[in-house]
């Protein structure tokens, strides 16, 4: 059965786009209900519009402006996002860290990809970082990984897969960065397949 997705993005959605080319080219057995944004600036947005999808802004301002928690703004997501009943929920390059109001909605159903090994150089800049590590010496590659996200920690759990990407000697942070992008890309479409046949095989037992 063609699983459900809505997919949370910040920026450029180069990620969102792999998953769009995977669905159009029967690689991946989905289709994308809604791609939501906390950016309206979001390039993603744009993507998903091109590729006829339902997009939604949903910005964290208003919420500090007026002093409301975090977890409002996380409940209202939930919401959001629940009105198109996803089977995943996918942050491809969504930039806030979720709270229990909003995983606990949908436990063991979201997926986060990471631009870092499993344990290696958490947050924002995880590409930046292991570029630097590689300059000091104290490493010779890199990578990504996809996991599920079942609590606040970040960059944290259950590990569905992962690629290791070398770091040459010629590289800059440039050359890196889209190498990166283009193993994270390819990391993503295979772990989507992998929890969705997956699903599949549960649902047959």
């Amino acid at each position: 059965m063609t699983a459900r997705l809505a997919v949370l993005i910040s920026g450029n959605g180069s990620n969102l786009q792999a998953i769009i080319d995977a669905i159009r080219m029967k690689v991946l057995d989905a289709r994308i209900e809604v791609v939501v944004s906390n950016r309206d600036a979001a390039f993603g947005l744009v993507r998903a519009e091109k590729a006829g999808i339902p997009t939604r802004y949903h910005p964290l301002k208003p919420y500090t402006e007026a002093g409301r928690p975090r977890s409002e703004y996380d409940a209202d997501l939930a919401r959001i996002v629940g009105e198109y009943k996803p089977d995943w929920v996918v942050l491809a390059g969504w930039m806030h860290i979720l709270s229990r109001a909003f995983l606990d909605r949908y436990p063991y159903r979201v997926v986060n990809l990471h631009p870092a090994l499993p344990g290696k150089f958490p947050g924002a800049h995880a590409i930046n970082d292991a570029f630097a590590a590689f300059r000091r010496g104290e490493i010779k590659q890199t990578g990504c990984m996809v996991h599920l996200v079942p609590d606040e920690a970040v960059d944290a759990g259950p590990v569905i897969g992962t690629a290791e990407v070398p770091i040459y000697r010629t590289d800059t942070l440039e050359t890196l960065s889209n190498r990166m992008h283009q193993a994270e890309h390819a990391l993503l479409v295979q772990s989507l397949q992998r929890l969705i046949v997956g699903d599949e095989e549960i649902d047959e037992e």
